[in-house]
Formats: structure tokens, C-alpha cells, sequence
């Protein structure tokens, strides 16, 4: 019983959508998806991710980061600042 499909009363056996998409994993019939993901990982570890950054390099990152992200608080504080401001001063008068 495990290896027969199930056949409904309303299944006439046609398909009404092709799902074999170009681009998804199982459109290759003759390459497993698992054994093209190996292969990409062989591929990936045989040309190496690259070199580390070193400690300034790393430091001058976070602080760029960290920059970046004080300059958008420090924008959003002005403009809810200003928000307020607007409707104490002019909108509520």
C-alpha cells in the first residue's frame, strides 16, 4: 500500500499547472539538489572565504558602524524634536 499512489474520484490525471520551474532545485532530473549543494561547499572551501581583518581594520569598521548609527539617532531625535515643537508652538495655538 506505502508504494501506490491514492486515486481520487474527481483526479482525471491531467495537470493543470506545470511546476517544473527553471531555477528550482528539482527542475535538473539527472543532478540531485543535495549533490550540487555539496559540490558548491567543495567550492567554496577549496577557494577559501577570503583573509581576516586585522585589529584596526576591525576597530575602524565598528567605529564606522557605530558612527552611522548615532548619525541616524541623531536625526530622528531632531525631527521628533522639531515634530514636537511644530505642535506645541503652531498646531495646538
Amino acid at each position: 500500500m506505502q508504494g501506490q499512489k491514492t486515486k481520487f474520484d474527481e483526479d482525471d490525471g491531467r495537470t493543470i499547472v506545470n511546476m517544473d520551474v527553471d531555477g528550482t532545485p528539482w527542475h535538473d532530473r539527472n543532478v540531485k539538489f543535495a549533490e550540487r549543494q555539496a559540490h558548491a561547499v567543495a567550492q567554496k572551501q577549496k577557494a577559501g572565504y577570503g583573509d581576516r581583518m586585522t585589529n584596526s581594520e576591525a576597530r575602524r569598521y565598528t567605529f564606522y558602524a557605530m558612527l552611522a548609527g548615532l548619525a541616524l539617532t541623531a536625526i530622528l531625535a531632531a525631527v521628533w524634536i522639531l515634530l514636537v515643537l511644530f505642535m506645541t508652538q503652531i498646531w495646538f495655538k
